[in-house]
C-alpha cells in the first residue's frame, strides 16, 4: 500500500533526475536562484510529497527568468 501512495512523489523524482542527468548538460546555464530549480524542486517534494512540493517546484520554476532578480530562495 506504501508503495502506491508514494509512486507519484517517486515518479516526479525520476523525472527530476532524468532531467538532470540527460536534458540539462546539454544546456547553458540559466537558473538565477540558489539552489538551482530542480535542486529546489527535489528538496520540495521530498519534504512535502507529490503535490504540495509539486506546487512549490512550479510556483519557483514560473518565477526562473530574465525578468526576476533570483538570488537566494531556499524551499520553506
Amino acid at each position: 500500500m506504501r508503495f502506491v501512495l508514494t509512486l507519484p512523489k517517486r515518479a516526479m523524482l525520476a523525472a527530476i533526475r532524468f532531467y538532470r542527468r540527460y536534458i540539462s548538460p546539454g544546456l547553458p546555464p540559466s537558473c538565477r536562484f540558489s539552489p538551482t530549480c530542480s535542486e529546489y524542486a527535489m528538496e520540495a517534494i521530498e519534504k512535502y510529497g507529490a503535490v504540495k512540493g509539486g506546487y512549490l517546484a512550479v510556483r519557483r520554476i514560473l518565477k526562473c527568468h530574465p525578468f526576476h532578480k533570483g538570488g537566494y530562495d531556499p524551499v520553506p
